[in-house]
């Protein structure tokens, strides 16, 4: 499989102490600017098509519409999208009940969060996302949770069964590989 690059988007503005998952939450123009300026040097030194896919969320596609500004073609793809947390959407996390935060923590794969969508059905976008893909390198924006997902998939792990075994969060503007030669993901 051709390799893939999947950078974190920028710090959103607001996000601090909240949960945040399909919130569109803004970017600061001149982070998302810095981190699209590293993908363009990226593809220059290693000669990769001009060709970005970001999830639609303003904290991501920000980054392609700079690319997009440089000659890149940018693409937009829902698959790409943080965890849906439901009515937890945006609330402070200390505000959500400790016993549905349990029921989260306790059944990770598979119980669905603020009634939003499970791991498990992030896992699946995230398989779905990388088995459609062309036979070339590929670089994409996305966000923590979709990048530890399929940082589980490339791993070849069954459904985690507590948030537990869910890998830390990749830092804000960072980047994993995946499918180098070892065909697994690392991160950068």
């Amino acid at each position: 499989m051709a390799p893939l690059i999947v950078w974190r988007h920028p710090r959103p503005v607001g996000a601090a102490g909240r949960c945040v998952g399909q919130v569109d939450l803004p970017v600061d123009r001149r982070k998302a600017k810095r981190l699209a300026h590293r993908i363009r040097e990226h593809v220059r030194r290693t000669g990769w098509p001009r060709v970005v896919v970001t999830s639609p969320l303003s904290r991501s596609a920000e980054v392609g519409r700079w690319l997009a500004r440089w000659g890149f073609e940018h693409r937009e793809d829902a698959r790409l999208s943080e965890l849906d947390f439901g009515r937890w959407e945006g609330q402070r996390w200390a505000d959500i009940d400790a016993a549905e935060l349990s029921a989260w923590t306790d059944d990770f794969a598979d119980h669905a969060p603020g009634d939003g969508e499970s791991v498990r059905q992030l896992m699946a976008r995230c398989q779905s996302f990388i088995a459609a893909r062309a036979d070339a390198p590929l670089c994409v924006v996305g966000h923590a949770g979709w990048i530890n997902a399929a940082r589980w998939v490339a791993a070849g792990n069954t459904q985690p069964r507590t948030a537990a075994e869910w890998p830390a969060a990749v830092p804000y503007a960072a980047s994993v590989a995946f499918f180098n030669n070892s065909g697994g993901a690392e991160s950068q």
